[in-house]
């Protein structure tokens, strides 16, 4: 009985730390069209109600993604501050083994931490260094300055290793949930990181690394490299077998919550322009938003946390066509995507219609940054483009 106990608890575990999982890069500015930085994480999480908040209890004000349900906001999930400094993170599963310090999970407290009072690499680097230890870390942590600076910092309860974007061959580093530095062959998301690693590829030999493709292919990859078959493209070209995949090897999978992309700035650009792309709820029925920290905290209401239904609104629409596209509702039934919900011959798959529709929110958006990039704007400014999006995102999620 004992032995069953403990079997039981060890499977409860790995289903835990597999559910926590997330696909993240940092992307230099010598790998972009630009010359911007970039940093992606595309979260996976059992807190699926995701909102993004204002906060100015630091150095830096700065803008974070938190779990709906911590209205304190003592947790920060990835962000942008005042200073032009971003950062977000993945856990790492093969760090700290053997390791019997009880301190854990203090990842997001770390990062409010940074986004409060760090402006460069430098000083984050100088925040590990000053750090009580044991930390409590054991992380990836993906960050750029408005310097340029790009780099991951794989993060345990004593030391840290730093990955330069702009010293990499490639111009970028992807981590999922396990580090270069860490106990080999051990952690999650290796299949996760061989589609990372192939459409990345792609993306910068054709110079379209950019946040559109981040957005709209990346988040929405529906590759698998085990079996080499794009599903999207099988599924839009109606030819199918059955209407389910089993998805938990995708990189947007059912524990997906969200995902944030911050660009930031040219040298000489006010960091004021960095931009937040927030995909608020599961990346498949969930549009992208821009965020400005010069905007302060009257972000667009589709993002914020509304009280009344104890989420952000945008993430309640899209959980509520994820439902639609994870419609087994048994206790297994999250392995299995209905795929024709998302893309399908007739261009009619939430998927398909979000895409056209984000395509007119990219358009306005740089059309704003094109001007913004050049003259400041007033806050003033950037709230009436942020109820511009909010009618925008809010009517086409009513038409359904």
């Amino acid at each position: 009985m004992k032995k069953l106990a403990t079997v039981l608890l060890l499977l409860l575990f790995v289903i835990s730390e597999k559910s926590i999982s997330c696909t993240t890069a940092v992307i230099s500015g010598k790998a972009t069209p630009d010359g911007r930085s970039m940093i992606w994480k595309l979260r996976d999480t059992d807190d699926l109600e995701n909102s993004f908040r204002y906060f100015d209890d630091g150095k830096y004000s700065y803008i974070g993604l938190v779990n709906s349900k911590d209205t304190k906001g003592i947790n920060v999930w990835g962000g942008s501050n005042s200073a032009g400094f971003a950062i977000m993170n993945s856990a790492s599963y093969n760090v700290n083994v053997g390791d019997t310090t009880s301190l854990k999970d203090m990842e997001g407290v770390f990062m409010k931490l940074a986004l409060q009072t760090c402006a460069s690499l430098q000083d984050l680097e100088k925040l590990l260094e000053t750090y009580p230890k044991p930390r409590g870390l054991a992380a990836h942590f993906g960050v750029i300055d408005a310097n340029g600076g790009a780099a991951f910092y794989e993060v345990n309860n004593q030391t840290w290793t730093k990955f330069d974007a702009n010293t990499d061959p490639n111009g970028y580093v992807i981590r999922t949930n396990y580090s270069e530095s860490g106990t080999p062959d051990e952690g999650y998301g290796f299949i996760r990181r061989q589609t990372a690693e192939k459409i990345f590829a792609e993306a910068k030999q054709q110079n379209r690394l950019n946040y559109q493709t981040i957005v709209q292919e990346f988040t929405r990859c529906f590759y698998h490299p085990v079996f080499g078959l794009d599903y999207r493209k099988k599924y839009e070209s109606g030819n199918f077998d059955t209407e389910f995949v089993a998805s938990d090897d995708f990189l947007t999978r059912h524990s997906s919550a969200s995902s944030i992309i911050v660009q930031g700035v040219k040298k000489g650009e006010s960091p004021d322009m960095s931009t937040i792309w927030a995909q608020v709820g599961f990346p498949e029925t969930c549009a992208a938003i821009p965020l400005w920290i010069r905007g302060g905290e009257n972000l667009p209401l589709l993002v914020q946390y509304d009280d009344t239904i104890k989420n952000s609104p945008l993430n309640m629409y899209a959980m509520e066509w994820k439902s639609k596209a994870y419609p087994i509702g048994r206790s297994d039934g999250y392995h299995y995507l209905k795929m024709t919900e998302l893309v399908n011959k007739k261009n009619t798959g939430y998927v398909q219609r979000i895409e056209q529709m984000e395509k007119d929110i990219f358009s306005l958006t740089e059309e704003k940054l094109e001007m913004w990039r050049k003259e400041l704007p007033d806050p003033f400014s950037i709230s009436v483009f942020y109820d511009t999006l909010d009618r925008k995102v809010g009517d086409f999620y009513a038409e359904e």
